[in-house]
């Protein structure tokens, strides 16, 4: 149920996002949107851990994923890629 809230709320988000935008911050913003989505799931799957440091690792790959997430998208944003090199 929370899986199906995430994702309505989060395809809502960007459709509004998504006006007067140019396709690159849309890009930029589905890129964090994704991120942030399969961050969620993780944390959902380390709720239902059976062992502690299950739970610490899934949740430390939530918050990389969305530092990932954020670096891609402030990349797409400014046109560059992760590694400094041109987008286009």
């Amino acid at each position: 149920m929370k899986l199906t809230t995430t994702l309505a709320l989060a395809l809502g988000v960007t459709a509004l996002a998504a006006c007067n935008q140019s396709p690159q911050e849309q890009a930029a913003d589905n890129i964090e949107a994704n991120a942030e989505m399969t961050a969620d799931n993780l944390e959902e799957a380390a709720d239902n851990a059976s062992t502690e440091a299950t739970e610490d690792a899934l949740e430390n790959q939530a918050d990389a994923t969305r530092e990932a997430g954020e670096e891609n998208a402030d990349a797409t944003r400014s046109g560059t890629d992760a590694d400094g090199n041109s987008a286009n």
